[in-house]
């Protein structure tokens, strides 16, 4: 069971993570130029392997119990971040995440950046596409390591950020455009609740809590956290209903 959340959870967080970084090569790619788009993001693909090189071992090396109370902290702290998000939106007192529109805004600014190098690498180009891939995948790195370390399989997290590579990068290719109909928001809030549930599973278990079920537990834990979103989604739609368009947090998140 948990090595089951492990792959569906890093193949969820993963794919959120890489449909952002195709939208922003994509973008890059139309405006500046295939070359100086992929160009940009096999050099971040290179960087983000030095890092995992790098913080792997590091990670490996921490004791298992330590491990998952820092890591389980974490998720904890990003996890209650995405599902805030998740809860917003779902309950219409934030905008929904439309990766369309930001496709359109970064294709805009991409064309309005100056002449187009055409008989060279575009370095405006490459650079736009070397920072959504860096960016966006240093949270996919982040997601495979410390779920792999603090579940001692680094491996199956990695098997689920690959199976969402391939996905996104082969529909990408084939449409060439950005992946606005992928249920984008869907998916955050259930990865909202699983790295809620992760952190809350890890961290105890880490101080020294024994949870009954085991591994079970994380059903029952994801059910909990599941049934209370329910309930503040409802009462923010009531409580939206009541007093009508909310502006605070009406604006898209990037």
């Amino acid at each position: 069971m948990g090595a089951f959340f492990l792959v569906v959870s890093s193949f969820l967080a993963s794919a959120v993570e890489m449909v952002e970084a195709l939208t922003i090569v994509l973008a890059a790619g139309l405006a500046r130029g295939w070359r100086s788009s992929l160009a940009g993001a096999a050099g971040a693909a290179i960087a983000l392997a030095v890092v995992v090189v790098l913080l792997g071992p590091a990670l490996t090396a921490i004791p298992l119990s330590v491990l998952r109370v820092g890591v389980g902290t974490l998720l904890l702290v990003f996890g209650l971040q995405w599902l805030r998000k998740a809860i917003l939106r779902a309950s219409g007192f934030k905008a929904l995440h439309d990766e369309a529109a930001i496709f359109a805004r970064e294709l805009e600014d991409a064309r309005e950046a100056g002449a187009v190098a055409r008989d060279r690498i575009d370095w405006y180009g490459a650079t736009l596409a070397f920072k959504g891939v860096f960016l966006e995948g240093l949270e996919v790195a982040f997601i495979v390591l410390t779920f792999g370390s603090s579940q001692g399989s680094i491996p199956l997290a990695a098997a689920g950020a690959l199976a969402a590579l391939v996905i996104v990068a082969g529909v990408g290719i084939a449409v060439r455009a950005p992946l606005s109909r992928v249920p984008e928001n869907t998916m955050k809030f259930a990865v909202g609740l699983m790295l809620t549930s992760f952190g809350i599973f890890w961290s105890a278990e880490g101080a020294g809590a024994s949870w009954p079920g085991s591994d079970l537990a994380l059903l029952g834990i994801l059910a909990f956290m599941g049934a209370t979103s329910f309930v503040f989604v409802t009462a923010l739609q009531r409580r939206r209903t009541t007093i009508g368009p909310v502006g605070a947090e009406a604006g898209a998140d990037t």
